[in-house]
């Protein structure tokens, strides 16, 4: 009689080979309907990781349901090298996010963001140019600026626009920094005026729609702040997916055990 161990590595690696049918197909579709590189810019790895779940998922299937013991360990073996590698990547993702945070502003609705309050691993990665020209180019291929006037109001007060709620990314990609002191005149179209600042981002502001704050340190600093967040909840999940996959890894072992022994009873009746 098969054993419960095999059955439940048999179910859950079916479920999983099932799961990678839908990410492999969006994967190809990425690479076939993308028109930017913005857009393409997920298809590999996406193709990649449905690949890797396909194969590894009929690696377990058959080990487990087929009996056949090499193909388990293999398994077994993938397994516990991605336990490894998501422990890791968990804690790597904790240490890394651990640093910067927007800074509150009296009488404004957004923060304000800061590079140098970013972990020095993070800002050589947006600090490359070779890097940074490809989010840059991302960023101005969602249009992410345009958003602040095409919601309802065409040009609203300067009040009314130091009231609202920013994004990290429009707050620091979108207008130039309040320490500037410009004038207002519309959400993306600023008059400089002299400062005394020493915020080289007064100098890399440009009304054009293409340039913006697009080349300054606090849009760096705002899609550090969205990365940032996001890598926190993804470290949570991978806590969660880390005890599915130890679980996964034990109920393994029983089947490979398993495999063993009716091998053993098979070669010694």
């Amino acid at each position: 009689m098969v054993r419960i161990s095999n059955n439940l590595v048999g179910i859950l690696n079916f479920v999983t080979f099932l799961l990678s049918i839908p990410i492999l197909a969006g994967g190809i579709w990425l690479s076939r309907q993308g028109t930017s590189e913005c857009e393409r810019f997920l298809d590999r790895p996406v193709i990649a990781l449905g690949v890797f779940l396909m194969i590894v998922s009929l690696a377990g299937l058959i080990g487990a349901c087929c009996r056949v013991s090499w193909l388990l360990w293999v398994y077994l073996l993938v397994m516990f090298l991605l336990i490894l590698l998501l422990f890791c990547f968990t804690i790597f993702a904790f240490a890394v996010t651990n640093k910067g945070a927007g800074k509150a502003l009296s009488d404004r609705g957004y923060k304000e963001y800061r590079l140098g309050d970013y972990s020095g691993w993070l800002q050589k990665r947006v600090n490359s140019d070779r890097n940074w020209n490809k989010i840059r180019s991302c960023l101005q291929d969602s249009k992410v600026c345009k958003s602040l006037i095409d919601d309802g109001s065409e040009n609203p007060s300067v009040n009314a626009f130091y009231a609202r709620h920013l994004s990290a990314i429009q707050s620091g990609c979108c207008k130039p920094s309040d320490e500037c002191n410009f004038t207002y005149v519309t959400p993306t179209n600023w008059t400089k005026t002299a400062t005394t600042s020493s915020n080289r981002d007064c100098n890399a502001w440009d009304n054009d729609p293409n340039t913006l704050c697009f080349n300054c340190e606090s849009c760096k600093a705002g899609l550090l702040d969205n990365i940032k967040s996001d890598w926190k909840k993804v470290a949570v999940l991978n806590v969660i997916f880390l005890v599915f996959l130890i679980i996964v890894y034990t109920i393994g072992c029983c089947a490979f055990r398993n495999n063993r022994e009716d091998n053993s009873w098979k070669r010694y009746p």
